[in-house]
């Protein structure tokens, strides 16, 4: 069993790509229950994949449950069909500014989504087994070796001038003209946001952001004492824009901080047209954009969206974003981008960190010419997507009725939304003592919100670790109703 678990952690096989895509066929109905699936010789004329490939995929698929093979049929469906599970309704807020107090509890999160004995469900985290920070690293020994006592220095304050101009030509892939001088590079995306945040605002001044939204933001918004206004937002299309009109209108509204694409945790895409109604009226309001674009290159569709800041006719974003998803969370390198802020930006960076450490920058900078990261990020994205439907499925059978569970089409986390009887903190207790570690809903608010929901992470590629950790949080779900209706005396 473990060798098995093994080989499905490495994304680059084209096993797990060809699984995928039978997997999706099953969601979308294209393939039923019952149905018979192609053959080995049909699904590899079909993909262009060699008979050993296919079978292994489809070995891999009945090691899931999802076909098996039957005497003169062939492989059929045996499982799964479209997903009946409905997505949330639109958020209810209480629609007024409020203070932030989550570092408590983030921190008592954060301790346990690092523990290697839980089935990490918790933090937005990639594997290390997806992510190319192996060949980073050959790169960061070569640049060490080669140029090590140039870059034991202090850089310029917006960083490596090559990892500026690497950043400029992947702009130039969602048609936009990014010059180098309009970016600095940032510990991770993180600091972006403070850096934005310390830009446009002052303790006191009120955010306006999604509801729910990334508690890395909360935090933030938190540690400089300022207010956030969380805004209703629906799972497919995100923040309402009636909502946010009558909040900038009202003039009590510094900046706002939106996520362009796939929200965390909702994993959210506003449509293009949506973006540039938002753009127009921060814009008329005058007040600034901070858009985050973290999750941006992990797109499942045929596009990358495009972001707020490639629309923006004004010069009113501020643009955030990083490479911790896609390829070294532990590199923390990150960028803020923006032409209007920029040296007040610089200004606030140069009294924070003065600097970044050269030599990951130069390391990161020669990976991104080098051509691989596109094929790279083609094997991680069918990875997230086949992982998503995999956990989706298994919510779909494993977890209470009356579930809701949000559909993204990109980024690596799920919203779900469990009957109202299920307190997702108490939950979150029995399950760490269950071996199971996810995020409860009420860390994505600072107004008590999202008690019944949790946040689910599939940064990897599925497993039965995985499959069978899931299938133990939804039984607890269960038994919390069951609970709750001795409680009440509905039995």
């Amino acid at each position: 069993m473990m060798k098995a678990r093994s080989m499905r952690a490495d994304p680059v096989h084209r096993y797990e790509e060809l699984a995928g895509y039978v997997t999706a066929l099953i969601d979308n109905g294209t393939l039923r229950p019952g149905g018979r699936v192609p053959s080995l010789r049909e699904i590899g004329r079909q993909r262009r994949a060699s008979l050993s490939t296919a079978l292994h995929a489809y070995r891999l698929l009945e090691d899931r449950g999802v076909i098996e093979a039957r005497p003169r049929s062939g492989y059929v469906v045996t499982k799964g069909g479209p997903i009946a599970l409905a997505a949330p309704e639109l958020s209810a807020p209480p629609g007024k500014p409020v203070n932030v107090a989550v570092s408590s509890i983030m921190a008592k999160l954060l301790e346990h989504a690092g523990d290697p004995r839980l089935v990490p469900l918790g933090c937005a985290i990639p594997s290390a087994a997806l992510l190319a920070a192996g060949k980073l690293d050959r790169f960061l020994a070569r640049a060490a070796r080669v140029k090590g006592s140039e870059y034991n220095t202090y850089t310029v304050p917006k960083g490596d001038l090559r990892l500026r101009q690497e950043i400029s030509r992947r702009a130039l892939r969602w048609g936009q003209v990014l010059p180098p001088e309009d970016i600095a590079i940032t510990c991770g995306c993180t600091e972006a946001l403070a850096l934005a945040l310390r830009t446009v605002a002052r303790a006191g001044d009120t955010i306006a952001v999604e509801s729910p939204t990334y508690f890395g933001m909360l935090q933030v918004i938190e540690a400089l004492d300022l207010k956030v206004l969380e805004l209703p937002t629906d799972v497919r299309t995100g923040v309402d824009l009636s909502a946010l009109g009558r909040a900038v209108r009202g003039g009590a509204i510094k900046a706002c901080l939106l996520s362009s694409s796939f929200n965390n945790p909702l994993g959210c895409t506003m449509p293009e047209e949506k973006k540039i109604a938002v753009l127009d009226l921060l814009a008329q309001q005058k007040v600034p954009l901070i858009e985050d674009d973290i999750y941006g290159d992990i797109y499942f569709g045929k596009e990358r969206p495009v972001p707020f800041t490639a629309l923006d006719r004004h010069d009113n974003t501020i643009y955030c974003s990083s490479f911790s998803k896609t390829i070294a969370p532990g590199y923390r390198i990150g960028w803020v981008a923006s032409g209007r802020h920029m040296q007040r930006l610089l200004g606030n960076k140069l009294a924070s960190t003065l600097c970044g450490p050269g030599l990951p920058q130069a390391a990161l900078a020669d990976f991104l010419s080098s051509g691989g990261y596109d094929s790279h990020l083609r094997r991680v994205r069918g990875t997230f997507e086949d992982s998503l439907h995999q956990m989706i499925r298994t919510i779909d059978r494993a977890f209470p009725k009356g579930t809701l569970v949000s559909q993204p089409a990109g980024g690596f986390v799920l919203w779900v939304e469990l009957p109202a009887a299920v307190s997702t903190r108490a939950l979150f207790h029995q399950a760490l003592e269950q071996g199971v570690c996810f995020a409860p809903g009420d860390v994505f608010s600072a107004s008590d919100r999202y008690g019944n929901c949790m946040r689910l992470s599939c940064g990897q590629s599925w497993d039965e670790r995985m499959e069978t950790g899931l299938r133990r949080l939804g039984a607890l779900a269960g038994e919390a109703i069951v609970r709750k209706g001795h409680d009440n005396g509905d039995v």
